[in-house]
């Protein structure tokens, strides 16, 4: 067992561990990156939920904006989920109208 996890004492508080990573990926738009956190808990409530990896970057926003993620017992499984789920959408820009007051 990891040190670190020997500070976790309350099951109401929830200690992880994170893990970084860079994934580049090719769009209409031109390339995107997406930096993805893998949080690895210390104890899960479930082992298949002992890890869980977030993208920092909205896809598919024009139809329903969607953040990709994944689940998983390892780390492994985790971000493979979340990169798996950043190959499926698209990145569609959307451009940002400012609202004028009209009188």
């Amino acid at each position: 067992m990891d040190e670190w996890k020997m500070l976790h004492k309350d099951p109401s508080e929830a200690l992880a561990k994170l893990h970084y990573f860079s994934f580049t990926k090719q769009h209409a738009q031109g390339e995107v990156e997406a930096r993805i956190v893998v949080k690895e808990f210390a104890f899960a409530k479930t082992s298949d939920m002992r890890f869980y990896a977030c993208a920092d970057v909205e896809l598919n926003q024009k139809t329903m904006p969607f953040k990709p993620c994944g689940w998983g017992e390892s780390l492994f499984c985790a971000l493979s989920d979340c990169i798996r789920n950043l190959r499926r959408f698209d990145f569609e820009h959307v451009e940002e109208t400012s609202q004028q007051p009209t009188h």
